[in-house]
Formats: structure tokens, C-alpha cells, sequence
């Protein structure tokens, strides 16, 4: 018995057919690539209708929206949330265990009398250079809880649009090496025995960020420069205050937000991983020098 192979599209009476439903008389066509298919097989695009096939494979080809200096475009601000979130999450639990200052505050090398041992940076505990970016004062004495409610107000207040400016990935890089900028600049000019905690680091590294993004997009700077200029003359003047790391985290979250920002667009992210990784590199060559000192000079 001999056999006739079917046309690919239409029924014996030379009706075009369906594509996927090879009983169904048909006189519409998708416009991508131009099969019969009938009404439920098509789905309405800028110009025509296309089948779901050609709407799934156009899907996966779609390019994604980029942010302004690279990486996914993103909305809302989960990282500065969560920022927020953390740090007041270790300012409740320095009320309910006041001892944890004394295990993650920042401090180069002093005795600490309670554990009858030497502890600080300088002692191994390099943990602390990030830690004590989460602390902040306690009680009513001093700044009291002034201190946490004034960075965070500034985190809310600038976090979320760098947050959609840089990415959440570049944005919380910025973070996290500004608060170690800041307390890396604390420890090698700050007494060794004298403590150090609170997010001021990151913030001031923040508020450099805004600047560097600003002169990049050509908007006004003159809000964020008055804001950076009283707060640096308030670190200068007001006993208590730890300059060093305000100085300290303003130039790293700068200069690594500048490299974000000003990296050339062929080699965008080649640029910002190595600006990322000689910024860490820095850091940990900073660490090691003043480790060194304070060991060589019987201080640690």
C-alpha cells in the first residue's frame, strides 16, 4: 500500500490548518514566522499577532535593563532596608548584653581586664574592623542614642538612590569598604587603646558616593558638599568624635564609587572589580603595617 506524506500546513481541501492544531481551519498567520495558527495559538504584538512559540524564544532574547553604571537596573531598596534593619537589630542587643561593645567594638590593642588578656585588632581579631560598624552608643550619656538615630537617618536619606544608581551589589560594596575605609583609617591613627564603634565610617563613605555621582550626572552637588563640610567641622571640633574614620570612610566610598562611576563602558566591569579589589588590597596592606607596629613597639 503506498502512502502520500501530508502538507505541512492545510488540510487536503488546501485550507491552511494550525500549526499545533492540525484540525482547525485557519486564515491568520503569525508575523514573526509567518506559520498558520489559529486565534488561541496567537498572542497580540507591536505589529501583528505571533504565535507562542516565536513569543517565548523573543522572551529569551529580550536584552535586560542596565543600571546607569552597569550591572541589572533595580527598584526599591532592599540593601539599604536591610542595613537599617541590622544596625538597629545589634543597638537592641547591646541593651539587652551591653558586653557584646567589648567583644565586637573596634580597638587596635589594649589589656582587657575582664578576660585578663590583650585583645584588639592587633591580637588577631581583625573582625572587629567591620563589626563595630554595626555598634553604635548606648545609654544617655554622650550621644547616647543620638549617635544611631542620626546614621541611620542619613542611610535613609541617601542609601536609597545610590541604591538604584549603582546596583545593590555596587551600592553594598560601597557600604561595607567605606565602614572598613573608615575604621582602618581609625586604627592606624588612633591611640591603640582607644575604642571605636558606630556606622559613621560607612555613612560618611556614602556621602561621598553622592558626590561622585552627582558630578557624573551633572545635577547639583551643593546640597550634598554643604552637608559633608558641617559634618567634617563637627568631627573636628566636637571632643568624642572619631574623625579619623569620618576622613577615613569618605575617601574610600569616594574613590571607589569614582571607579563605578568613570570606569569606560567597553571594559566597565573589568574596571570596577580590579578598583574593588585594589581598594581591598589597600586595606589589608594598611592592617598589616600598623599590626606590625604596634607588635614591633611592645603595644600589642
Amino acid at each position: 500500500m503506498a502512502t502520500q506524506q501530508a502538507p505541512d500546513a492545510g488540510s487536503g481541501s488546501g485550507v491552511p490548518t494550525c500549526y499545533r492544531h492540525t484540525g482547525r481551519e485557519t486564515y491568520l498567520s503569525c508575523t514573526r514566522c509567518g506559520r498558520p495558527a489559529c486565534p488561541e495559538c496567537l498572542r497580540s504584538a507591536p505589529v501583528g499577532q505571533q504565535c507562542v512559540e516565536c513569543v517565548k524564544e523573543g522572551g529569551r532574547t529580550v536584552r535586560q535593563p542596565t543600571g546607569v553604571f552597569g550591572g541589572r537596573a533595580v527598584s526599591g531598596a532592599i540593601v539599604t532596608w536591610t542595613l537599617v534593619a541590622l544596625n538597629v537589630a545589634f543597638y537592641l542587643v547591646e541593651w539587652a548584653y551591653p558586653k557584646i561593645v567589648d567583644y565586637l567594638a573596634l580597638i587596635g590593642s589594649a589589656y582587657d581586664p575582664k578576660v585578663h588578656a590583650v585583645i584588639g585588632v592587633a591580637q588577631g581579631q581583625e573582625y572587629r574592623l567591620l563589626t563595630s560598624a554595626f555598634l553604635h552608643e548606648q545609654g544617655f550619656g554622650g550621644f547616647g542614642p543620638l549617635h544611631i538615630i542620626f546614621n541611620m537617618w542619613a542611610l535613609i536619606l541617601v542609601g536609597p538612590a545610590l541604591e538604584r544608581l549603582l546596583g545593590r551589589l555596587r551600592f553594598l560594596s560601597v557600604y561595607l569598604f567605606s565602614a572598613l575605609g573608615g575604621s582602618v583609617m581609625f586604627y592606624l591613627l588612633a591611640p591603640a587603646n582607644e575604642l571605636g564603634l558606630g556606622a559613621s565610617g560607612a555613612i560618611f563613605g556614602l556621602f561621598g558616593a553622592w558626590f561622585v555621582v552627582a558630578r557624573r550626572l551633572r545635577v547639583d552637588s551643593r546640597s550634598i558638599v554643604f552637608l559633608i563640610v558641617v559634618n567634617l567641622v563637627i568631627s573636628f571640633a566636637v571632643a568624642g568624635i572619631a574623625w579619623q574614620a569620618h576622613v577615613g570612610g569618605l575617601l574610600t566610598g569616594g574613590l571607589l564609587t569614582a571607579a563605578y562611576a568613570y570606569a569606560p563602558r567597553n571594559h566597565r566591569a573589568l574596571v570596577q572589580v580590579g578598583a574593588t579589589v585594589l581598594v581591598a588590597g589597600v586595606l589589608v596592606v594598611a592592617v598589616l603595617t600598623r599590626n606590625h607596629q604596634l607588635m614591633t613597639s611592645g603595644l600589642g
